[in-house]
């Protein structure tokens, strides 16, 4: 009876999400279908309250199952542009509306919100193909609501073992080159960490997790224009076996055309069945290497064999009355608490929603942010960062005085290489009835990463290499053999009074730690819902000194911000986000949730 009425919540809302749709965006032109509930009761609210620390340290032994809450009659409903979906057991929201579609029947068959993120990784991998997947790593951090803590789960990236970083560097011959081929792959990670947290925290089998990935890469989906483009734009430097599978005819898959990719459907049921010991150690590992040595590249199985998922535990800060959190080290999410440190000695809300003395005062701010790594990143094996500095008021304090004297940001090395750091990588996000969260952002690096497939595999190999600094030689965002990638993805989960509120994410290479403060800002100083926070306008440093601005940005304010000293340019979109909002009745329960899709892309949240 309880799996009937779920079923019926969720068709009620996905009539329009058929397996093989073609998406324009991530707004239904209908109204949001809500249906009739009793009254439940009163719900706190995102705002008030003292900020709490939460628990942070590792499970010791396997969680002892409690009773699953009772499915709740209550609304859902899809986001549009203007407006968040609301549910009242669940929400899931990701850059596909079918990969929101999996989570969501998941969560229906009886899995739990961490079920629900490795289906939905594995289904992201399936139709969004150049942003992530088996080939890539990232983190991943939860709330797991029985033990009631944060934990950060390292998709860890390596640089191979025997990698030799004079490739990456004049006077080699193609030096640029190298940094997007194979020479560019790392160790990827992610199987690793959706077995790990499977085995921790899933509840369903975890063959049923890639079900529905494979019965995506068989019969295939329908490409829609961003997917078309995409693959238009890369097609030319695919491999001959790739365009096979991407291409008819010589020619690369338009928009309206299907893409069915059963190699990948066949490495997703090895994965299925033998677990992830098939890439760690078993035929699609050495599918992998053997093809990135015949292309020059460095990755071996001994690399492959000493990957490990690892769970940390998470750093924080306060702001205001919440406590945020993000994935701690090797990652360098630190860098967007730094800008939401110093923000706070500024009062953004004084200051006006992005008025000219916001913007003007975020842009020195995430300059200066953007700038400090090279002096604070380190690797944690070899040195740590200073994050007791780094994430302290005394800190804030200093640069928020050094902005307000409009001090100079001393000069950097320009670079040599620009990678497309705009336009990669994927975010979602999970909540369930019990009230646990997931915020996951995984990538394969730049748009099908290396370019790299294994011939029978389907699989895109990462370019992760492709994001350290590589002049001048040796600096701590220089690459080097069998050490951590410094990853700048940032995977939030916000707390007040012990819960968790808040979660949200966002693609976009080198724009993450800097995006990610202005949307959590914009929920908290300017009291924005989720879909509002996360569709409204953005800015970001460039590289080497630039700010980016959308063109939602008035061009008045604009004209203002160049006249007070910035290089400002109109960027048409500044990443794809996605994020979601818990409510809690009086006795601490989750009654309702909300969620929010990025209009700049076509993904989608939907509540159950």
């Amino acid at each position: 009876m309880r799996k009937m009425l779920w079923m019926g919540l969720i068709v009620a809302i996905l009539c329009s999400c058929s397996a093989q749709p073609t998406f324009q965006n991530n707004a239904s032109s209908e109204e949001d279908p809500v249906e009739e509930t009793a009254p439940v009761e009163e719900t706190t609210s995102l705002r008030g309250g003292p900020a709490e620390e939460e628990s942070t340290g590792l499970a010791t032994s396997a969680p002892v199952k409690e009773p699953e809450p009772e499915l709740v009659e209550g609304p859902a409903s899809r986001n549009t542009t203007a407006r968040p979906a609301v549910g009242t057991n669940g929400i899931v929201s990701s850059a596909h509306p079918v990969a929101t579609k999996v989570g969501l029947n998941i969560l229906a068959d009886g899995g739990n919100a961490f079920d629900a993120a490795v289906a939905v990784a594995a289904a992201l991998n399936v139709v969004e193909p150049m942003m992530s997947g088996i080939g890539g790593y990232g983190a991943i951090v939860i709330y797991d609501a029985d033990k009631d803590k944060t934990r950060v789960l390292h998709a860890s990236s390596r640089t191979p073992a025997t990698l030799d970083p004079a490739v990456f560097r004049p006077p080699t011959p193609n030096y640029l080159e190298n940094r997007r081929n194979a020479k560019a792959v790392s160790t990827p990670g992610n199987v690793n960490a959706w077995e790990a947290l499977s085995e921790d925290y899933g509840d369903l089998e975890w063959r049923s997790l890639f079900d529905p990935a494979i019965e995506l890469a068989e019969g295939g989906f329908v490409v829609d224009e961003e997917n078309a483009g995409w693959i238009a734009s890369e097609f030319p430097a695919f491999p001959e076996h790739a365009k096979a599978i991407y291409g008819r005819d010589g020619m690369p898959l338009e928009a309206g055309e299907v893409l069915v990719q059963e190699d990948l459907a066949g490495s997703f049921r090895l994965i299925a069945e033998r677990g992830a010991g098939v890439v760690y150690g078993g035929e699609l590992g050495e599918a992998m290497v053997s093809e990135v040595q015949q292309n020059g590249g460095f990755l071996t199985m001994e690399d492959l064999r000493n990957n490990r998922a690892e769970w940390q535990d998470t750093i924080s800060i306060n702001y205001r009355s919440y406590r945020v959190v993000t994935a701690s080290l090797p990652l360098t999410s630190w860098n967007a608490l730094v800008r939401l440190g110093v923000m706070s000695r500024f009062d953004p809300a004084s200051l006006g929603h992005n008025s000219v003395a916001y913007l003007d005062t975020y842009a020195r701010v995430t300059e200066r942010a953007y700038w400090s790594r090279y002096d604070y990143v380190r690797d944690p094996e070899i040195e740590p960062t200073p994050l007791d500095l780094m994430l302290s008021e005394e800190y804030w304090a200093e640069e928020a005085a050094q902005i307000s004297a409009q001090a100079t940001v001393p000069s950097r090395p320009a670079p040599t290489f620009d990678s497309h750091n705009r336009e990669h990588t994927t975010h979602f996000v999970v909540a369930d009835r019990e009230g646990n969260v997931v915020s996951a952002t995984q990538t394969i690096g730049n748009v099908f990463g290396s370019r790299v497939m294994p011939e029978g595999t389907g699989i895109w190999l990462n370019d992760s290499i492709a994001y350290a600094t590589f002049e001048p030689a040796g600096n701590p965002l220089d690459v080097f053999p069998s050490r951590y990638r410094l990853v700048g993805v940032c995977p939030i989960v916000v707390m007040r009074g012990g819960k968790p509120v808040v979660a949200i994410g966002v693609q976009g290479g080198y724009l993450i730690p800097q995006t990610t403060p202005q949307m959590l800002m914009n929920v908290i100083d300017f009291d924005m819902d989720i879909q509002q926070a996360i569709a409204a306008p953005r800015i970001s440093f460039i590289e080497p000194d630039w700010i980016a601005a959308e063109s939602g940005i008035p061009q008045p304010v604009r004209t203002e911000l160049a006249a007070l000293g910035h290089n400002v340019y109109v960027e048409p979109e500044l990443g794809n986000a996605h994020g979601l909002t818990v409510e809690y009745d009086a006795e601490g329960e989750p009654v309702r949730f909300t969620g929010g899709a990025d209009p700049r892309a076509a993904g989608a949240a939907i509540g159950y």
